[in-house]
């Protein structure tokens, strides 16, 4: 029986991880619109989740390679699954509290409990990659794996959506965390379990060079690098901050009579359309440069973001969803604009790995360590969501979406120009 025969669990466990990596971090965003309707909530407050959940990339990114280099990838796995334990529990123990008698008490508990699982998240999205690569025998049999890790996670992302607009249903201030209690529960089996797998999975790992912190200020050096990493850092703002705030102004806006659960199944087509691009960025990606397709994209991005902005909310436009609990196809109407946002979903599926494959061009000996700082930049979805949140907070929805269209462009200028090697 071969290497590859003998791992079919942990490759399935490994599997199943990618999706999860999706299905927690995109609780946070629904989320949001339970926080919000605990009382006079700012947006700003509301996104306490992402906030958590993201920022911990900053501390975890760096700090996670290291473990790898130390303990190898099935016992960082271990580790980082108990520590989302642990994180998922302790959201979980948020919502046992009375709101009502210490709100306050309740958010810091929940952001605990969504840092904690940011420093999950962080660890298995280190682990997952190259475990997968590894359990596939690299090459092509590996890369395959990865995307079909890649596939999943796009379609958790969709699921999870769904599955919380279906618990939450219509938002009142008698809607509570609890009500996520089955999405969290889920999480956290399918955690214990691939805990279990794993740990009873013997797997043969490469030997592990250690990490040299000193090579960070060598990768540094690079000026494409450099610019590259400030490329992730809005990246992530355009990637969540696009159907986070779908997600809130379908929610929060009375006239268009569109309830969360309604709200779930439309910004799932947002990840529906990654999960899309995705399997296209795959098949056609040995044939277009990583530039040409972030330059594309990134235009599409403003032409759609802009469009979205400044187009007439009255002129409305049918998007499809799945109404699991029927098995039918629903039609729900919104704004042409929400559409339009909804689009950039097949923007934002290929630009991850663009960008990352231009930023670490030539990097050579420092694209180990280059990997870890990019994992870091992942809580620029804290900043910009925060930035985009006050925007809200200050003017409306529509508006927040200048700091998208800023985002944008910046990957635009890196596609161009910031992404040309000044030396390898």
């Amino acid at each position: 029986m071969s290497q590859q025969k003998k791992q079919w669990g942990a490759i399935i466990v490994m599997i199943a991880l990618f999706a999860m990596i999706a299905f927690v971090t995109n609780l946070c965003s629904p989320m949001a619109n339970i926080i919000k309707a605990q009382g006079d909530i700012p947006e700003v407050l509301a996104q306490i989740g992402n906030y958590g959940n993201f920022v911990a990339y900053l501390v975890m990114g760096i700090p996670a390679g290291m473990l790898i280099a130390k303990y190898g990838y099935k016992k960082t796995a271990l580790i980082g699954l108990a520590i989302g334990i642990t994180g998922i529990l302790i959201q979980w123990a948020s919502g046992l509290l009375d709101a009502k008698e210490s709100l306050g008490l309740v958010f810091g508990v929940y952001l605990v409990g969504a840092f904690i699982a940011g420093f999950c998240m962080c660890i298995l999205n280190c682990v997952v990659n190259p475990m997968l690569n590894i359990l596939g025998g690299g090459g092509n049999s590996g890369n395959q794996l990865i995307q079909l890790g890649g596939v999943f996670n796009s379609s958790a992302a969709v699921a999870v959506y769904i599955l919380m607009g279906a618990l939450i249903g219509e938002i009142t201030k008698d809607t509570a965390i609890s009500d996520a209690t089955p999405a969290l529960m889920i999480a956290l089996g399918i955690f214990v379990v691939a805990f279990i797998v794993i740990l009873f999975t013997k797997i043969e790992e490469p030997e592990q060079a250690p990490v040299d912190v000193n090579l960070i200020k060598g990768a540094l050096k690079y000026r494409h690098f450099v610019l590259g990493i400030i490329a992730i850092f809005l990246y992530m703002g355009i990637e969540v901050g696009v159907p986070t705030y779908i997600n809130m102004y379908l929610v929060n806006t009375p006239e268009l009579g569109i309830s969360a659960a309604t709200a779930g199944l439309i910004v799932a087509v947002y990840w529906l359309m990654m999960l899309i691009g995705r399997s296209v960025g795959a098949s056609i990606g040995s044939k277009v440069s990583s530039r040409a397709m972030i330059t594309t994209v990134s235009i599409a991005t403003l032409v759609l973001v802009a469009f979205g902005m400044f187009s007439d909310p009255a002129t409305t436009v049918e998007v499809p969803g799945i109404n699991w609990a029927t098995l039918t196809l629903i039609w729900a109407n919104v704004p042409v604009g929400i559409f339009a946002f909804l689009l950039v979903g097949l923007c934002t599926s290929v630009m991850w790995g663009g960008i990352f494959n231009m930023a670490v061009e030539g990097l050579g000996k420092y694209t180990a360590v280059a990997s870890g700082i990019f994992m870091t930049m992942v809580f620029g979805c804290a900043v910009m969501l925060a930035i985009q949140a006050q925007l809200a907070e200050w003017t409306n929805y529509m508006t927040s979406y200048w700091v998208v269209l800023f985002c944008a462009a910046y990957l635009l200028f890196y596609a161009l120009v910031g992404s040309k090697p000044a030396k390898k």
